[in-house]
């Protein structure tokens, strides 16, 4: 562990000044060299790790201007967590010390998309629709866009889900040594807004 662990608040400031860099066009592209390469090579220290949609438009490291080691990133569509998502965020918070964690919806998600126009979907492309379909169901009738609630209703959920998860993650939290919060990238701005 490094001699000074950020906490859930310092790590999301580091989030936060890094997206304004990012949309700014001001990115420090720190950390990308041969230096760090060397010096996290024997061990890791990510500041918090984000749980992200596979899209290829949401680089978690390049729309928070980060480099390598500095984030512990977790991928799946639609920025579902099932039991290997879990376990590898439990891997970031129990083994190297992370004690901030971001669901990161982004606009115009795929899988969500999928989930609100269709019932099912061919292959394992269902089980990702099926899993997102309780966030769709969520904001069905409600004021404002559909996808764009859907979005934010699934990256809430899987926020409650982390939270509430046994043994570890839950207990962390108890301890005041973890935040899990959820959060929206905008792919046309680049902006990551926070929800409360």
């Amino acid at each position: 562990m490094p001699a000074s662990i950020p906490t859930p608040q310092e790590a999301l400031n580091q989030l936060i000044d890094g997206n304004a860099r990012f949309i700014s066009g001001l990115a420090l592209h720190h950390n990308q060299d041969s230096g760090r390469r060397m010096e996290v090579a024997k061990e890791q220290h990510p500041f918090a790790a984000i749980l992200s949609c596979s899209d290829s438009r949401v680089p978690p490291e390049i729309i928070f201007d980060q480099g390598i080691g500095d984030l512990y990133v977790v991928r799946t569509a639609g920025g579902l967590a099932d039991d290997l998502a879990l376990g590898s965020l439990e891997y970031a918070v129990d083994r190297l010390g992370v004690r901030l964690i971001v669901a990161l919806g982004h606009q115009g998600c795929g899988t969500v998309m999928d989930a609100i126009r269709f019932g099912n979907a061919p292959g394992h492309i269902d089980r990702l629709v099926k899993l997102i379909r309780p966030a769709v169901e969520k904001v069905m009738n409600k004021p404002g866009e559909l996808i764009d609630n859907a979005i934010r209703a699934n990256s809430e959920l899987v926020v409650e889900f982390l939270k509430n998860s046994q043994p570890l993650l839950s207990r962390i939290i108890k301890e005041s040594k973890l935040q899990i919060v959820s959060a929206r990238y905008d792919l046309v701005s680049g902006k990551v807004t926070f929800y409360p």
